[in-house]
């Protein structure tokens, strides 16, 4: 029998979160004040879970290492948020974001809780534009919609290319109204190092403070980690160059499986890399896609042609170009999933036509000129101009564009001094988000009873391949409108437990193992930085768990993880000193939590002989290469324990994926 209890409510799918919510346990008014609550991450998710559990009259003491919550990595989403409002009478629904949402991850999510998500998606947009969200709207005043990849209906609120951030504000202002409350405790710039569990549950944690290297001992009755992703783990990624997986890392070591570690996104518009000196990547919104094509030139001699600076793609004739997504998806075109989308961009630079000059020329265009003149013409017609000059039309077009767009076109031109509007945008694929996660039950709960794990820092919601837009949903939903009910189950048995003290021996163990750690860093004698060693793993996991995968890289990046491990703890150097802020110090805890993750990951990917989502073994593809799951013998969650220092012995744990109200097919976007 499988240890993982994912605590799914009996009945049938459209009213499971409805009957669990009305017979879960409750922490009456009076009686939240006597709890405490810590929330490690203010993102998203993290922020808006701080804010509603202060709310309702909880202690909550939250932790981010930015300076500031807004300064969260959330802000950086760009293109939306899913919601089934069907506002535009398209045919959506909750059934169908739901639907979307588990072919989109390849089948390999957890049915009752993608449910929830739709069902919840509705309340954020209200709860968001009620906090002052400027979301986009039509010239009727109605919020507006646009389309992102892996759906056919329009269910994606956005405002502007800023989404994010706006999100972000809306739940830093609830956050902030609790602080001046005193509802909420607010500690910038201090890290979570490490989970303190007492008699069986997670009743604080350690911390750093970042500025004065002071360790601190916080305790509260239940721990919610919401510290985000792990793709920095590849080194270049879109992710900000902070993002770390070390919170939830600490706790997998304390007990809490890891799941799914081997989904790993890999977003298909993205700024192509420019050098060997790169530091991170900068995505394009997926919402460009709505208006882009994407294109490579048909002959081989016009792709080396533009890479040696010899010829410009607007030069190029519309029938020598190449609209591959177009050719291969003609259902979805453009709008095909990200995993699909990155693939079939690798095929052609591999095949040799990619179009950027760089050391692996690879790179496509993302073109606006069919959209510019389309709606230049629609504009005219509106404006009643008779017989317009291209010029007319491109001016016309362009303002529309602007409009939706602007702020990502003026961002994209900064970055590579080409404007988009009059030449293609150059994009490939790159890291941008991690489906894998803490394994977590119905209640958000890791394995370790007290400890919930919320947003992109879980692995429930999204399989194999997360939808565009779906990010900010599964953080929001989680946060204002999941957490709160199901924490409040657990927290109900803790209502007589009183302050949990700091002085325990559990609190001494963890503090002197941070301090230890912290030491050797500190006085190790070694020769190489601790970025020389994550170019290092970030080389060896993009070639060999990247976008193709196959048995023997797999094997070698195993093999060689492990090498530039024992490397790393004989060989780091990090300058300074504890006694203040030390950046450096902040790296080598991370980079020592990506080099045990990396491992896993591959271990992950080698055990998994399948292809699903964004999990592609090029020994499991069909002939014309697309993805070919097993459903025989891997429709399940692969939950690792934690068994030592030694990540080869990690124990796989194993959660079925049964569906009951959808039917298992292989996914196709033709």
């Amino acid at each position: 029998m499988s240890k993982l209890d994912s605590k799914i409510p009996a009945g049938p799918l459209k009213d499971k979160w409805k009957n669990h919510k009305d017979h879960m346990n409750l922490v009456a008014p009076n009686n939240r004040d006597k709890i405490d609550i810590i929330v490690v991450g203010t993102g998203l998710a993290g922020g808006s879970a701080a804010a509603t559990l202060a709310e309702q009259g909880y202690n909550v003491k939250a932790f981010c290492y930015q300076d500031s919550p807004r300064r969260a990595h959330s802000i950086a989403a760009q293109g939306g948020i899913n919601a089934a409002k069907n506002y535009q009478g398209d045919g959506d629904s909750t059934y169908r974001l739901f639907y979307d949402t588990i072919k989109g991850g390849d089948y390999r999510a957890r049915e009752a809780n993608v449910y929830r998500l739709a069902e919840v998606s509705a309340n954020i947009i209200d709860q968001c534009v009620s906090q002052g969200v400027p979301f986009g709207r039509d010239y009727g005043g109605q919020l507006d919609n646009r389309s992102f990849g892996g759906v056919q209906v329009k269910r994606t609120f956005y405002a502007k290319g800023q989404t994010g951030q706006q999100l972000l504000l809306g739940a830093y202002s609830a956050m902030s109204r609790q602080i001046g409350k005193g509802r909420i405790k607010m500690y910038n710039r201090h890290e979570m190092m490490d989970l303190v569990i007492v008699d069986g549950k997670a009743r604080g944690i350690i911390a750093r403070n970042l500025v004065t290297g002071e360790v601190e001992r916080h305790s509260a009755h239940a721990v919610v980690i919401a510290s985000g992703g792990y793709g920095n783990v590849y080194f270049l990624s879109t992710n900000a160059m902070g993002s770390n997986v070390s919170a939830a890392w600490k706790i997998h070591k304390k007990g809490a499986y890891f799941a799914n570690p081997c989904y790993v996104q890999i977003h298909p518009t993205c700024i192509p890399v420019h050098g060997t000196q790169q530091s991170k990547l900068t995505l394009m919104s997926e919402s460009l896609r709505n208006s882009g094509r994407i294109w490579v030139p048909k002959k081989h001699e016009d792709s080396v042609a533009i890479r040696e600076g010899k010829l410009r793609p607007e030069n190029i004739k519309e029938e020598d170009r190449d609209y591959y997504l177009e050719r291969r998806y003609p259902a979805f075109g453009n709008l095909v999933p990200r995993d699909v989308a990155s693939r079939a961009a690798k095929e052609r630079c591999d095949a040799g036509f990619g179009i950027e000059n760089n050391d692996t020329k690879e790179g496509v265009y993302l073109d606006f000129s069919t959209e510019i003149m389309k709606k230049g013409r629609e504009a005219a017609i509106e404006k009643h101009i008779h017989n317009p000059t291209d010029q007319q039309l491109y001016d016309l077009g362009k303002s529309w564009v602007e409009e939706k767009y602007g702020n990502l076109f003026v961002m994209y031109e900064k970055i590579t001094a080409d404007d988009p509007y009059k030449t293609p945008m150059k994009i490939y694929p790159a890291v941008h988000y991690t489906m894998g996660g803490v394994w977590v039950d119905y209640n958000l709960q890791s394995t370790i009873p007290g400890c919930f794990v919320i947003g992109e820092a879980n692995f429930s919601d999204h399989g194999a391949n997360r939808l565009g837009a779906s990010a900010l949903m599964q953080g929001l939903a989680d946060g204002y409108f999941v957490l709160p009910y199901t924490i409040a189950d657990y927290l109900s048995a803790d209502i007589r437990t009183g302050v949990i003290p700091t002085d325990s021996g559990s609190f001494d163990e963890a503090e002197k193992g941070i301090k230890d750690k912290i030491d050797f860093f500190i006085n190790n004698k070694g020769t190489h930085s601790v970025d020389h060693f994550h170019k290092k793993l970030g080389h060896i996991m993009w070639n060999k768990v990247g976008m193709g995968r196959t048995p023997e890289g797999l094997r070698e990046a195993i093999r060689e993880i492990e090498e530039v491990r024992n490397d790393f703890w004989k060989n780091v150097k990090v300058p300074g000193d504890n006694d203040g802020m030390n950046t450096e110090l902040e790296k080598a805890f991370r980079v020592a939590d990506f080099l045990e993750l990396g491992q896993l990951m591959a271990i992950d990917a080698l055990h998994r002989n399948e292809s699903c989502g964004g999990h592609f073994r090029e020994d499991h593809s069909t002939p014309d290469g697309e993805a070919e799951r097993d459903d025989v013998n891997f429709k399940y969650v692969g939950a690792w324990e934690y068994q030592g220092a030694d990540i080869n012995q990690e124990v796989l744990h194993k959660e079925d994926l049964i569906y009951d109200n959808i039917e298992v097919k292989t996914r196709s976007y033709k």
